[in-house]
């Protein structure tokens, strides 16, 4: 029994450590600044830094809880919303902060267009996360 409880607590703090560790990478990357900026909530960096924090250790938790949430279809879709749009929005800040629309507009001589470019990328994503979980691919 206690080796159970000494894995148990191992894989714990390991999976700890791993969150820790992509949080600290999203941090020291500036994404939660320039996340921020981008709200017009600089004042509030800290609270975003925790949140991350929050987030990442809950979700550790949620990670090895068995339990089930009654919440059925309408909560799924809700959840699904909300969580396409929190992903969403950290992908943008974080391709903001690597400018890496600016370098693939600079390689293949893009002047022209970008937003649009940018929106056809967003609704590409869309339609094939859509039709992903539509089909069961994979």
């Amino acid at each position: 029994m206690w080796q159970q409880v000494a894995m148990g607590l191992l894989g714990l703090c390991a999976g700890f450590a791993v969150a820790s560790g992509a949080v600290a990478l999203v941090i020291g990357l500036g994404i939660i600044p320039r996340y921020a900026g981008v709200t017009r909530t600089p004042g509030r960096i800290l609270w975003y830094e925790d949140c991350c924090m929050l987030g990442t250790v809950l979700g550790t938790l949620a990670y090895f809880w068995q339990g089930a949430i009654p919440l059925g279809v309408p909560g799924l879709a809700l959840y699904g919303i909300f969580s396409g749009i929190f992903l969403g929005s950290w992908v943008i800040a974080l391709g903001e902060v690597v400018d890496i629309f600016a370098i693939l507009a600079r390689r293949v001589g893009l002047t022209r267009g970008l937003p649009w470019v940018i929106l056809c990328m967003a609704i590409g994503k869309t339609l094939a996360s859509l039709l992903f979980f539509w089909r069961g691919w994979f």
